[in-house]
């Protein structure tokens, strides 16, 4: 079993900056990727951006050249630098570890962008 856990999120003002990170613990073995989702109230979870294990990331259209994304294999941790943030960033943010296949997800945490 994998155990993740989230932590960074806040409130800030538009233009803003926070970083959020991302531990996984427990039996890992081969993380493959790593990510963050979001989700903002009434809408669909969707994918922010995603690290692979080679070292390849994506981002979505949304958040590209102001949501940076970076990994720490030793540490097993993921982190997500957010600059020039906007109120349509507002959402909980999800930690998802792919680990040999298999998808574990954090408990999420509030980012709240005030305009």
């Amino acid at each position: 079993q994998v155990h993740v856990v989230e932590s960074g999120g806040g409130l800030v003002q538009a233009g803003g900056s926070l970083r959020l990170s991302c531990t996984a613990s427990g039996s890992i073995r081969s993380i493959n990727a790593m990510a963050w989702y979001r989700q903002a109230p009434g809408k669909q979870r969707e994918l922010a951006a995603v690290i692979f294990s080679g070292g390849g990331a994506n981002y979505a259209d949304s958040v590209k050249g102001r949501f940076t994304i970076s990994g720490d294999n030793a540490k097993n941790t993921v982190y997500l630098q957010m600059n020039g943030l906007k109120p349509e960033d507002t959402a909980v943010y999800y930690c998802n570890i792919v680990e040999s296949y298999h998808n574990y997800w954090g408990q999420g945490t509030q980012v709240t962008v005030s305009s």
